[in-house]
């Protein structure tokens, strides 16, 4: 497992240049986000995908998560509702998730989690490499790791390649609201709190 710093614009170049090498070789990728760290590897890779579901040990029928540098690079990937695009766009980057019909049923579902993540690093990676999955950094139905170190003992043997953020803050992961159905229904009250206006229940 190649380890990086990714703390500042200065690491960018590098983090850029691995992460593209360990997409030749199907390679699982850990990078921080703004809230725990993840497990990323592009959503139209079925081999690295599937390396991923292996080594979080995630039931093939959850889906994994897909984050993206703005709402235009999610466009091929999912369909926005007319209604909801406006409000996405005003929102993001944020911790703040959610469930859209997939294009494409990449990244083993028919639907997709999707999220423009608020950690500008990140996005500027994103922007250079395109989407990436970012399902969290952890054994299925374990603790999310918000420290390196753990992340690289725990899952270190499985990686390619691990880009060190230093401490990702943790507290609370990402709030996702389930937008497939006539009514929005939110599947996880977490860091981002969702207006009451949207009209969104409870799942």
């Amino acid at each position: 497992m190649l380890r990086l710093p990714f703390a500042d614009e200065r690491d960018l170049s590098a983090a850029l240049e691995a992460v593209l090498k360990a997409r030749q070789g199907h390679g699982v990728v850990a990078l921080p986000t703004e809230t725990f760290y993840g497990l990323a590897v592009p959503p139209d890779d079925p081999v690295a995908v599937a390396r991923v579901f292996t080594l979080k040990g995630r039931p093939a029928e959850k889906a994994l998560p897909v984050v993206a540098a703005s709402v235009e690079q999610l466009g091929p990937l999912v369909v926005f509702p007319e209604a909801w695009r406006g409000r996405l766009q005003a929102v993001w980057p944020a911790p703040f998730t959610v469930v859209l019909p997939s294009r494409t049923g990449l990244a083993g579902g028919g639907n997709m989690a999707v999220r423009v993540p608020a950690h500008p690093l990140l996005r500027a990676l994103l922007a250079s490499v395109g989407p990436l999955t970012a399902t969290s950094a952890n054994r299925s139905g374990g603790p999310p790791l918000s420290r390196p170190r753990d992340v690289a003992r725990l899952l270190g043997a499985g990686l390619a390649l691990l880009l060190d953020g230093g401490d990702a803050p943790g507290g609370l992961p990402s709030t996702v609201v389930d937008l497939t159905g006539e009514q929005p229904r939110l599947l996880r009250q977490g860091a981002w709190q969702v207006p009451s206006e949207w009209g969104v229940r409870m799942a």
